[in-house]
């Protein structure tokens, strides 16, 4: 693959080769039944099922005067840390998974497959699900914090069992986690920090005070909202996303999976193949990961302005 060759994913790769091995190690050696539902549980945390929604009801909570700010964060927060892991790093670092580059370790392919063999189909650098976590519980700690709630420490607490499910799953370097966690982390404080200038031009500057009197808890539909009301609401809403998200995920992995079905010389893909997807059609009748299906398509492309 030599399309690959010299990326900033490959420099990576030979830096960080020992640390990276004996996380993995430490994560496979602690492998069973229990704790794979459990980190199936947290990897759900930062999987697009339940952050896609989540930002969809970000932008309903804006709509109550006493969660405006939680929405505000949130939203910011999501779509900064999608634009920099999503647009700008991944295809910049160019890094490959690791359940593809590191075959010719029996162990690790074990552990691999002992965890349910899960896929994604884009680059591994850094994690999107370490990424949408730590955006997320970094967001809400902060906003929770000035609230002088003790709720807040919940948030990174279930963002750090994030970042180690994607790990124990496989499917990410350690590496590729602390990236996440950094970029999140970056992405929390940048949803955070515009969330309270938003809310300090909606209160204090002509024409943003006129959004003060947005309040949905003031129609008779929505009073119930003010009190206990409105908190198990919220509760069950984000239970009913995680579910939406989670209960799939329980089937994902295995041998249903369809998978890329690029082989070559250095690793035969394991990534997730892009299917009833307008943008991704087969090529030759052949469906592909985002990763080889532009260099495949492209080079069908070359193959046909050859023949004509």
């Amino acid at each position: 693959m030599g399309s690959f060759v010299l990326t900033i994913g490959d420099s990576i790769n030979s830096t960080f080769y020992d640390f990276d091995v004996a996380i993995f190690k430490f994560f496979a050696a602690m492998q069973n039944g229990f704790f794979t539902v459990l980190a199936k549980v947290f990897t759900t945390l930062g999987d697009e099922a339940f952050v896609i929604p989540m930002i969809i009801f970000a932008v309903a909570l804006m709509f109550f005067k006493k969660t405006r700010k939680y929405g505000f964060a949130l939203c910011f927060a999501i779509i900064a840390g999608t634009l920099i892991t999503n647009v700008l790093v991944k295809p910049a670092v160019l890094r490959i998974r690791p359940y593809n580059t590191l075959q010719d370790i029996d162990w690790y392919m074990q552990a691999y497959f002992g965890a349910g063999t899960l896929s994604e189909s884009d680059y591994s650098f850094p994690s999107g699900h370490t990424t949408a976590a730590f955006e997320m519980a970094t967001a809400l700690f902060l906003c929770f914090k000035s609230d002088k709630k003790k709720i807040a420490w919940l948030f990174p607490v279930l963002a750090l069992c994030t970042m180690g499910s994607r790990v124990y799953l496989m499917v990410h370097y350690a590496t590729d986690v602390i990236g996440g966690l950094i970029v999140g982390i970056c992405a929390g404080l940048i949803g955070y920090f515009l969330s309270k200038l938003c809310m300090y031009l909606i209160e204090n500057k002509k024409p943003f005070t006129m959004l003060q009197e947005v309040d949905l808890a003031k129609f008779k539909p929505f009073k119930w909202t003010e009190g206990k009301g409105g908190k198990i609401a919220i509760a069950v809403v984000v239970v009913a996303l995680f579910c939406i998200g989670f209960i799939p995920s329980l089937s994902e992995g295995g041998d249903k999976a369809i998978r890329c079905a690029y082989v070559g010389e250095d690793y035969d893909c394991y990534n997730e193949a892009k299917v009833d997807d307008e943008d991704y059609p087969p090529i030759n009748g052949e469906y592909y990961c985002k990763i080889h299906y532009n260099q495949l398509r492209d080079a069908a492309a070359e193959n046909s302005d050859t023949n004509e």
